[in-house]
């Protein structure tokens, strides 16, 4: 069995060199993307050479990151990453995260710091993957469809895991990770608001299951708007000096307060280009938003055309994220993102990807 593993591997690794096969706790493969440590210069966020906050968990610096190839499947409550797989879905963020931590010490439900990270990747690299988004097919691309697994009143929904062509891949080859766009709306870790404030687990925090996402876990913490440190939240989305998520002119403005809530009745949605910041966000600040895949670095990312829909509430108590979109709007992008709805919510549109790191140790 070893033998054949061995074999597996280096096969794989002939073909996708970033790629490798990783065996969980229960002895079972899965199909990751290795992604090395890098800087803000590196990500073409300015010229300092300091680390990324998604290598940074605990306060120590981890060298790599190794995301699902492929949304993942669930089989014996673990989570598995392997093409040509119907994606599971209908799981609630909770279960989400629990069929990733199931693995083992490092497995995790990918954080919204990691999938920031991989925009920042694609947008170093000129080029945005496209992805199921137009049941079966992307917006763009009229003829190739990729395999149906999910019937949508007689329209595809779901496809098969990696079926898609090349450009559903995050950098356009076959060493890339796949269906980041449409499909499934992903369960994004480590971030959620709090009537409308912004909370986060700190760097990559959230990619350590020691700590803890629940509702009331004291790991959350706010974001100051002042300088972009990691600040203690007071509980009810009032803590001073924080980011919050106030709606100027129906899109997201990132300010101090907020002077207007979504009415409850309301799912309100912006592009990702029309978000901004006011004066109240200090650039220290706005590196942060940056990091998460919240606000566009500059005019010209390729995130910051069209498309990129992001859907949001500030009214509620608590409200988890999704990225990227499912297979119905062709304005489901990478840069999309909803937090619009409470950590409980499931659906056939909805599921995840585990993501695992090397925990460094104190």
């Amino acid at each position: 069995m070893a033998d054949n593993f061995d074999l597996m591997a280096t096969a794989l690794k002939a073909v996708c060199p970033n790629n490798e096969i990783l065996l969980d706790n229960a002895g079972k493969p899965s199909v990751m993307v290795r992604i090395p440590k890098m800087t803000y210069a590196q990500l073409g966020m300015g010229e300092s050479t300091a680390l990324f906050p998604a290598f940074i968990i605990n306060g120590q610096e981890v060298d790599e990151i190794y995301i699902s190839k492929y949304l993942n499947i669930v089989q014996n409550g673990r989570a598995y990453s392997l093409p040509g797989v119907d994606p599971a879905a209908s799981m609630n963020f909770d279960q989400a995260r629990s069929y990733c931590e199931a693995k083992g010490d490092g497995w995790h439900c990918m954080t919204r710091m990691e999938w920031g990270l991989l925009m920042r990747i694609c947008e170093m690299q000129g080029f945005i993957p496209l992805g199921n988004n137009n049941y079966g097919k992307h917006s763009s691309e009229q003829f190739y469809k990729a395999i149906k697994t999910y019937d949508d009143s007689g329209k595809t929904g779901r496809t098969a895991t990696g079926t898609g062509p090349l450009t559903w891949y995050h950098d356009n080859s076959p060493s890339g990770i796949a269906d980041l766009v449409g499909d499934v709306w992903e369960w994004a870790g480590g971030v959620r608001t709090v009537y409308g404030e912004l909370q986060v687990m700190a760097n990559n925090n959230g990619a350590d299951a020691a700590n803890s996402q629940g509702t009331s876990s004291t790991k959350w913490m706010a974001i100051s708007a002042d300088d972009g440190s990691y600040i203690t939240p007071d509980g009810s989305g009032t803590t001073a000096n924080s980011v919050k998520l106030d709606i100027v002119s129906g899109h997201i403005q990132w300010s101090k307060t907020i002077t207007t809530r979504n009415k409850d009745s309301d799912w309100p949605s912006c592009s990702f280009a029309a978000i901004t910041c006011d004066s109240t966000i200090s650039d220290a600040a706005k590196l942060v938003l940056q990091c998460l895949g919240m606000l566009p670095y500059k005019a010209t990312d390729l995130c910051a055309k069209a498309g990129h829909q992001c859907w949001f509430r500030n009214l509620d108590a608590e409200r988890a994220f999704c990225s990227g979109g499912h297979w119905s709007s062709s304005s489901y992008g990478l840069a999309s993102f909803s937090g619009g709805d409470p950590r409980s919510n499931a659906g056939t549109y909805i599921g995840f990807r585990a993501a695992f790191v090397k925990l460094p140790t104190a």
